[in-house]
């Protein structure tokens, strides 16, 4: 395991962040009686992640000047992360969604149309890349919002390329939000091969591409540098350049709620290439996080252990997933 190393640099993590008010006590959202109201967004979930990692991590995105704008940006900011270039709008609102939690996945309801952040523009690209982040995430949720925020996604896959900074893309395939599977499927590829890292599950490969395996998907996703193919319970797969593709089983676990876990994966990855590990660390990384996530009810979740141990994990001689 690497030792000594300076402090990593920073990661921007761009894209809408809602309140999410969930049934307390894992209940049906038609009988709970009791609810919690909790942060989720896919890029501010990588963003806490990467916090408790101890990465320097900033939000950028637009909230309303409403109350929970407020709570959002409290509850971002108390977790680590930076929220000081958030873009708050008078007279709009933040977007709210009912989240009905289950043990194979979740109904969510979104009131989200016409939110804050569906006005995001390449102007708030620009507030992303002037702290010249060592990484910029991004993922396919933003370009489903609106035409500028289609736009503003676009623009920093370029910006990003002309500047040297390294672009992250979870392609985070959410049907409810696209006209269509088709417009999905076409603009999230093209994103996607514009990108450096991406990040896409093997079953959001089929819903768009009609794809069955990780390989069929690193010929169709053939552009980045890296590729990683989450195949579910069952294993994760890097694909580089030229190098033969990584693959490293998933650890056994007991799913309470699977939404976010797809992102926590991600904030593992992340971490393992912040610190120059090899693929197969940095997926041992991804597999740790995700697992925590499919054991919390909230999309945010507590790192399981220290970032030293999880680091000496990923770096061990033995694995004990599969």
């Amino acid at each position: 395991m690497p030792q000594d190393q300076d402090p990593p640099s920073r990661v921007v993590c761009f894209g809408e962040t809602m309140a999410q008010l969930v049934p307390d006590d894992g209940l049906p959202l038609n009988t709970a009686a009791t609810f919690t109201v909790r942060t989720a967004g896919a890029e501010s979930n990588v963003a806490q992640a990467l916090a408790q990692l101890g990465i320097p991590v900033s939000w950028v995105s637009r909230l309303g000047e409403d109350a929970l704008g407020q709570r959002i940006t409290r509850d971002l900011a108390a977790t680590g992360v930076d929220v000081s270039a958030v873009r708050f709008l008078p007279g709009q609102r933040t977007g709210l969604f009912l989240k009905d939690p289950g043990p194979h996945g979740s109904t969510v309801t979104y009131y989200r149309a016409g939110s804050a952040a569906s006005t995001m523009s390449p102007a708030d690209v620009d507030t992303a890349l002037a702290f010249q982040p060592a990484v910029l995430h991004l993922s396919g949720v933003t370009p489903a919002l609106s035409d500028s925020c289609a736009a503003a996604i676009r623009y920093a896959l370029t910006a990003c390329r002309a500047q040297g900074i390294h672009t992250s893309f979870d392609v985070n395939y959410r049907p409810a939000l696209w006209p269509s599977p088709a417009v999905a499927a076409n603009q999230l590829l093209d994103l996607a091969n514009a990108a450096d890292t991406v990040f896409v599950g093997l079953d959001e490969a089929e819903a768009l591409w009609d794809l069955a395996s990780a390989t069929e998907v690193r010929r169709l996703i053939g552009q980045p540098s890296t590729l990683v193919v989450k195949d579910g319970a069952r294993a994760a797969v890097s694909f580089g350049r030229a190098d033969e593709p990584v693959v490293v089983p998933a650890l056994p676990i007991v799913v309470r709620e699977p939404v976010g876990a797809g992102d926590a994966f991600a904030s593992g990855w992340l971490y393992g290439r912040l610190h120059d590990l090899p693929c197969t660390a940095r997926l041992r990384l991804g597999h740790l996080m995700a697992g925590a996530a499919l054991t919390s009810l909230g999309d945010h979740f507590t790192i399981p252990d220290t970032p030293e141990r999880l680091l000496a994990v990923a770096c061990a001689s033995s694995w004990a997933g599969g």
